[in-house]
């Protein structure tokens, strides 16, 4: 696992060092309870001001170390393991990111929760080149991939919409990798991974956008839809998990998940 660690703990930090000083001053971000539908307690300590929308974030932290050590595979090569790991690792980073925008409304982690979703989704392209080509080209596609994705944040800086541009290219390319893997190698149990998959982006995405005017609903005012929609992004990971891993399997001959 130290190879996986270094090689998103290193980015992690760069993008931190780069988010606190004035390189993003013009980047628009929410940095007021406003902009969710969840009410803040006044009484509760920051970690937990908004209590759901906090505590989701454990669903990422619990789901990412579900996959990085509690998940038991079967024999898995050196370089399955290392992609395993490393989306693991980005999820439980994510939750920490997220938990702390939340916590502080300071512009530096707002940045950093849109900048590490790019090379988040951008993971899963590199895992399917990886199940489709095998590990020796794994390099020569994931790092340019990655160094692209991070990079691909300065629309933010050029345009109103760039993140949301970039975001949008992203899903799209991960979901037109996950088809092609699925075509290739994938059967029925698969094809529902990645039907489940695409449900929750589409979920995470829509509830989202109407948190505020669900919340004119009694159902969704205390458990809000940005609360849901967050519930869909752990799913999303999760099952993309599940069928990344499983296709890993297939492809390369190895022994089926425990």
């Amino acid at each position: 696992m130290n190879s996986a660690l270094f090689h998103v703990l290193v980015p992690f930090l760069v993008c931190i060092a780069l988010a606190n000083t004035n390189l993003f001053d013009s980047v628009e971000v929410d940095l007021s309870y406003d902009h969710y539908a969840e009410k803040a307690v006044e009484h509760l300590p920051s970690f937990l001001a908004m209590p759901f929308n906090s505590l989701i974030n454990l669903g990422y932290i619990l789901m990412g170390l579900h996959w990085l050590f509690g998940h038991k595979v079967g024999k898995e090569t050196t370089e399955s393991r290392y992609v395993r790991e490393v989306f693991a690792l980005m999820a439980v980073f994510y939750a920490l990111v997220q938990w702390t925008r939340l916590a502080t409304l300071r512009r530096a982690p707002a940045v950093l929760d849109q900048w590490f979703t790019l090379p988040i989704f951008a993971w899963v392209p590199a895992w399917s080149h990886f199940i489709e080509h095998g590990p020796a080209r794994l390099p020569g596609y994931a790092v340019p991939t990655e160094l692209c994705s991070v990079l691909s944040y300065g629309l933010a800086l050029v345009h109103g919409s760039g993140f949301e541009a970039a975001l949008g290219c992203h899903v799209a390319l991960a979901v037109y990798k996950g088809v092609r893997v699925q075509r290739k190698f994938g059967d029925a149990r698969t094809r529902m991974y990645l039907l489940l998959a695409v449900l929750s982006c589409v979920g995470f995405v829509v509830l989202k956008l109407l948190d505020h005017w669900l919340a004119r609903y009694p159902l969704f005012q205390h458990l809000t839809g940005h609360f849901w929609s967050k519930v869909c992004d752990v799913l999303q990971f999760h099952f993309s998990f599940c069928f990344l891993t499983l296709l890993t399997q297939r492809a390369h001959g190895r022994t089926k998940i425990e």
